[in-house]
């Protein structure tokens, strides 16, 4: 028996017991659950933010009205691959036209709508409720696709406001970027995107390290960060506010790594979000806020410390209260004596509305007490309330931080959550991070002696294992260790001969999961984050890195090469592959998208004679746009496949499928049918080697990660939808 039909059957037993006397009411309402509905009122809450007016005279009733309204559903179109474009002209030529003038229960379906201060038009804000998504057949293909799409990671149901800080990190392929509070992984996502800005290049020079203190949380993180099959992403597990400083090489010389970009989306009090998590209305208090300022405090402080001069930290909260924002920043930049400065940043996202920071503040308790100095505080307050809570009284000081470049965002200004950014420059070290030369020169080289020490066994073993202390109290993992690839070692000289890979073909970034035994999988990551790998075995808390590209398959042996080709890793690998390449029409696509194991009789007179002459095994399916037909699919396509004795087929996911099946226009429901109808089909001689590949296909999306995407707020879509 489940948890809700528990609580049903308890509710059921109070009502005949006769001590549920509200519950006949809230049956009424809707509620058969058993659960009151929770009302949108909090005094405590008016009274505050009243007294602070953080919102603009005249407004207090909207903004109000704008908190009690649920919050619009948001999507956002993954922009840095190649077919972004065809899918946002998929979404606006046939979905978004589909809902036009459509009524489902009585309610006039709203077409989406683009936010107008999101580039390019890559993310949409709809009315379309959860419930309506689901239960409504006229939306069942809108849903479906959202649903595949989302499994994809083409699209990512992402709440607005949320989608601000990685813009205003104004990120670059060469960055190093830290994003400190990463989990559940919507923002990272974000930043992956913007480092593969030009997809021509597999590796870009920077990575993204997310990091969460959360240890389930980060395999959530891993599970969002691997729908966009980036060789630069590294998820670790870390305290924020301590996490630790890493090392690389350059040159042979050990260096502190700096970050060039750093995301400090710190846990929050979330008031922001009542839209979305209503039990904010009830358990609210002022409270919360004077419990993480600390914490806050620390994170943003560290994450300074570990910033390149230079370099842009994006600090950001779902809250609106100033004790979890301006006196944080101001904090911050009071302590940093003019190492940091606040950015202007009014003119970069056109379209946005926002509120200016505000420069004087009151904190209260949870009993309704003010106060309005840190001289005011009794001492037996003292433990509750701090100093750095409080607004800066001295004017020039005040006015130099230039707290109103702060942006705070109000709901009902564009029907959004609220939100508070800062964007942080960093000048030079911190006042505490500086030294005398003659110290600092002392210091350098007793420094680079440990730091030589320390890694110098990890380097030469290439292995960066999982450091001692990675127990969790009650929940954790035991990670396997990352081990490069040798240079000699007998696996790769097959596989580069098969293949027939470039020279250039980084093989020292190959790795495995495994220290022992038979080599299964082989993953890729890019040159740095070999380099932060080796560098700091001891210091990290490594989860997950890497794309897998290649598969043990046995059957592969027989041809030449023990090794197929993985589709989560064919977009990094193709530029370097020179062999064993079959590029295919469209409809070839079409056949190989709808069918089991077609038949090579199935295919074009031109792929037939492609695939004649070559020998068994993994191949590449390659598409290329014909220009003169603009009507058809304008984005080139990679497939990994599979030449057998008479037939050719793919190995791409299911979802995958579908998602370019709707690229080429192909009605998806139909190509359903087409691939059962085929699937008694495939030919006998190709079954066994069939089967072995089909096992050996392992499933990204664990169910650790699916089961906790229920857990946190930024859900994908196909949580908050179910699948059909």
């Amino acid at each position: 028996m489940g948890r809700r039909q528990r609580n049903r059957q308890r509710q059921q037993q109070r009502r005949e017991r006769g001590g549920g006397g509200d519950g006949q009411g809230r049956e009424q309402a809707g509620w058969e659950g058993g659960y009151p509905e929770i009302v949108k009122e909090n005094a405590l809450f008016e009274r505050y933010y009243r007294e602070l007016r953080i919102v603009p005279e005249g407004e207090w009733e909207p903004f109000m009205a704008a908190l009690r309204e649920p919050l619009p559903a948001t999507l956002r179109i993954t922009g840095y691959k190649s077919h972004a474009k065809e899918i946002l002209q998929c979404l606006k030529n046939k979905y978004f036209k589909e809902l036009q003038d459509l009524v489902v229960d009585g309610q006039k379906i709203e077409v989406p709508q683009p936010l107008k201060w999101y580039p390019e038009e890559l993310a949409w804000h709809t009315n379309l409720s959860r419930k309506i998504l689901r239960k409504s057949p006229q939306l069942e293909k809108f849903h479906q696709f959202l649903v595949s799409e989302t499994e994809c990671g083409n699209i990512s149901r992402q709440e607005a406001v949320s989608m601000i800080p990685p813009l205003l990190l104004n990120v670059n392929p060469h960055h190093k970027i830290l994003d400190m509070c990463a989990a559940p992984g919507s923002k990272t996502a974000q930043l992956i995107e913007m480092l593969h800005a030009d997809m021509n290049v597999p590796f870009p020079e920077g990575f993204v390290i997310a990091n969460d203190v959360d240890n389930k949380r980060c395999y959530l993180l891993v599970h969002q960060a691997k729908r966009l099959n980036s060789p630069c992403i590294m998820v670790v597990n870390h305290d924020a506010s301590s996490i630790p400083t890493l090392q690389i090489d350059n040159n042979g010389r050990k260096e502190v790594l700096f970050y060039d970009r750093i995301l400090c989306d710190v846990p929050c009090s979330g008031d922001g979000t009542m839209r979305k998590n209503i039990d904010v209305w009830k358990k609210w208090t002022t409270q919360n806020s004077l419990q993480l300022h600390g914490l806050q405090l620390r994170i943003a402080t560290r994450g300074v410390e570990q910033l390149a001069e230079g370099g842009r930290m994006v600090y950001s909260t779902c809250s609106l209260n100033p004790v979890e924002n301006e006196a944080v920043i101001a904090s911050l930049l009071e302590k940093s004596e003019g190492a940091l400065e606040l950015a202007d940043v009014s003119s970069e996202l056109p379209g946005l509305k926002w509120m200016p920071g505000i420069t004087q503040w009151k904190v209260m308790l949870k009993d309704g007490q003010w106060f309005e100095a840190w001289k005011d505080v009794p001492s037996n307050r003292q433990t509750q309330i701090r100093p750095t809570m409080f607004p800066i009284k001295d004017e020039e000081k005040l006015k130099v931080m230039n707290l109103e470049r702060c942006i705070r965002i109000l709901p009902h200004h564009q029907n959004t959550g609220g939100f508070f950014v800062a964007v942080l420059i960093k000048k030079s070290p911190m006042p505490w991070n500086k030294q005398p030369p003659d110290a600092e020169d002392k210091e350098s080289k007793e420094t680079q002696h440990l730091l030589n020490a320390e890694s110098e066994q990890s380097k030469k073993d290439g292995v960066c294992g999982p450091p001692p202390c990675k127990k969790m109290k009650l929940f954790g993992f035991k990670e396997d260790p990352f081990v490069f690839l040798s240079e000699d070692d007998p696996l790769f000289p097959p596989i580069q001969k098969f293949y027939a890979l470039d020279p250039s073909f980084p093989k020292m970034n190959l790795l495995t999961r495994t220290q022992e035994g038979k080599k299964r999988q082989l993953y890729m990551v890019s040159k740095e984050l070999r380099n932060v790998l080796l560098n700091n075995s001891e210091r990290m808390k490594v989860i997950n890195t890497g794309i897998k590209v290649w598969s043990r398959n046995s059957d592969g042996e027989q041809f030449g090469c023990a090794f197929r080709l993985a589709q989560e890793g064919i977009y990094t690998l193709y530029p370097f592959i020179n062999a064993r390449i079959i590029n295919v029409c469209i409809e070839d696509v079409k056949v190989l998208l709808t069918q089991e194991n077609p038949f090579l009789s199935k295919f074009s007179s031109e792929t037939h004679k492609r695939v004649k002459d070559l020998a068994m095994g993994s191949i590449v399916l390659k598409y290329e746009p014909d220009l003169s037909k603009p009507d058809t699919l304008q984005c080139p396509i990679v497939l990994c496949g599979w030449h057998g004795k008479t037939s050719l087929r793919a190995f791409v996911p299911k979802n995958e499928r579908l998602h370019y099946l709707r690229m080429m226009g192909v009605e998806v429901f139909k190509a359903k049918r087409k691939e059962e109808n085929f699937e008694s089909k495939t030919e006998e001689g190709d079954q066994d080697s069939t089967k072995h590949m089909e096992e050996e296909m392992d499933k990204e999306h664990n169910e650790l990660a699916a089961k906790m995407e229920a857990e946190v707020d930024e859900e994908p879509i196909h949580e908050l939808m179910e699948s059909t």
